[in-house]
């Protein structure tokens, strides 16, 4: 466990922002000791012919910017996070929030086992009490048929873990058994396994039960494989920002209570945490889709939609932040072996594993959350994010290279980010009737 000023205030990455997008990119490869074919990677991406072979109907294909969130100091690891996104202002508040948590000791996570849940659907059972029982007496042998579907993942410490049984019975359409199969993928997401493995079983849950097996596939609400991360934000790091660190704890401290309180607010709270998780997501080839919908299912799980994290002034008047979600994620198989930059983004990452992977995005879905309620109690949303936005009007308008980098200056200046302004002041200044 790193201590508190164990971490150094400043990572290699200070001032990253200010580089050319070359520098960026060879302090990126000296870092992560890139080679040039690597490096090149993040100019070609991905080749249409290997996207053919990935989905359907292929006519082209579609690029994000793919940035770095620095700053990162998590269980003690200097790191650079790749964000795969096309919103303003979540690289740069992400890495900001890691900048600041840096005097705290950066972030603290881990995440559970690769546990994945396979449903299987047993309709019209005659005897539900009787079913229940034969299904559970014969865990075994059904734990043994998994296992001889998936010897590699046996081979490599994982595999069918346990069987269960839940009673549903108020439904439409009258009363069900639903059996849960209970994986460890390790670090595979382990949709594809978990999936046959439901489709092989089906036939003797239908044979034990004398019911009729309709739906077998893997539930999304991973809530067997969560991911926690924390954090502290002394009052010396929230000080360094220009406001009052007490006070600017005690309006974080409410703005989280109102989210923890108000589905409303809560939605939108969520939302800000999935910007971090989702582009991490993306940019390693992970199923941003699936886990959305394990985190929102998991906020709800009591039957009120409330907030992923926890914020808290502590003892020592600092404020600390938690969360906890599921994180489904792999880093082998899928589009994360056959895409060459989500597999150059692991590399980057230097991860060990899946569930080093859902440790980090933790950690980011927290950053994220702390950089979003810092925006909101100290200057409101739209100052910093409409100062990013400006770029993309500049660009919008027509703007590019230097002189866009310069609209977008003068827009932010002036408070007054539009296309149609952007529009009006190009043309003046193409025509010569004002200067730049």
């Amino acid at each position: 466990m790193v201590t508190r000023g164990e971490v150094p205030d400043k990572g290699p990455f200070r001032g990253f922002y200010r580089l050319s997008l070359e520098e960026r990119v060879r302090r990126l490869a000296r870092f992560a000791r890139l080679s040039d074919d690597e490096v090149a990677l993040l100019r070609t991406c991905l080749d249409v012919g290997v996207a053919d072979r990935m989905i359907e109907n292929v006519v082209g294909l579609y690029a994000l910017p793919l940035g770095l969130a620095v700053n990162f100091v998590v269980n003690g690891r200097e790191l650079v996070v790749p964000m795969a996104v096309e919103e303003p202002s979540v690289v740069a508040a992400c890495s900001y929030a890691a900048k600041l948590a840096r005097l705290g000791g950066g972030f603290h996570a881990h995440a559970d086992s690769s546990l994945m849940i396979g449903q299987i659907q047993v309709l019209d059972v005659p005897d539900v009490e009787a079913a229940a029982r034969a299904i559970v007496d014969a865990r075994q042998e059904l734990l043994g048929r998994v296992n001889e579907l998936h010897p590699t993942i046996v081979r490599l410490g994982g595999g069918a873990r346990e069987i269960q049984v839940r009673r549903v019975s108020e439904t439409p359409v009258g009363p069900m058994l639903v059996v849960h199969l209970l994986v460890d993928t390790r670090d595979a997401m382990g949709a594809n396994a978990v999936n046959t493995a439901c489709e092989a079983l089906a036939p003797h849950i239908a044979r034990l039960t004398g019911g009729r097996v309709n739906l077998r596939i893997l539930s999304n609400l991973a809530d067997r494989r969560l991911a926690r991360a924390r954090a502290v934000w002394t009052r010396q790091a929230l000080a360094s920002t220009g406001v009052d660190p007490d006070e600017l704890i005690q309006h974080i401290v409410e703005a989280w209570a109102f989210a923890a309180a108000d589905p409303y607010r809560a939605a939108t709270h969520n939302k800000g945490i999935m910007n971090g998780v989702d582009a991490v997501a993306v940019a390693t080839g992970n199923d941003w889709r699936a886990i959305e919908a394990g985190a929102h299912a998991y906020a709800a799980r009591h039957g009120r939609y409330t907030a992923l994290t926890r914020f808290r002034r502590t003892a020592e008047g600092n404020l600390e932040g938690t969360i906890e979600l599921p994180l489904a994620v792999g880093t082998v198989g899928g589009a994360t072996k056959v895409h060459p930059v989500a597999r150059l983004s692991l590399r980057i990452l230097g991860v060990q594993g899946a569930r080093d992977l859902a440790a980090i995005m933790a950690a980011v879905g927290l950053a994220q959350n702390f950089a979003a309620l810092r925006a909101l109690a100290a200057e409101g949303i739209q100052r910093g994010h409409m100062r990013l936005h400006a770029r993309q009007v500049a660009l919008a308008a027509g703007a590019t290279g230097d002189l866009a980098d310069r609209l977008a200056d003068r827009l932010a200046a002036e408070g007054d980010v539009r296309v149609e302004r952007a529009r009006r002041l190009l043309r003046e200044w193409q025509t010569g009737v004002t200067s730049p």
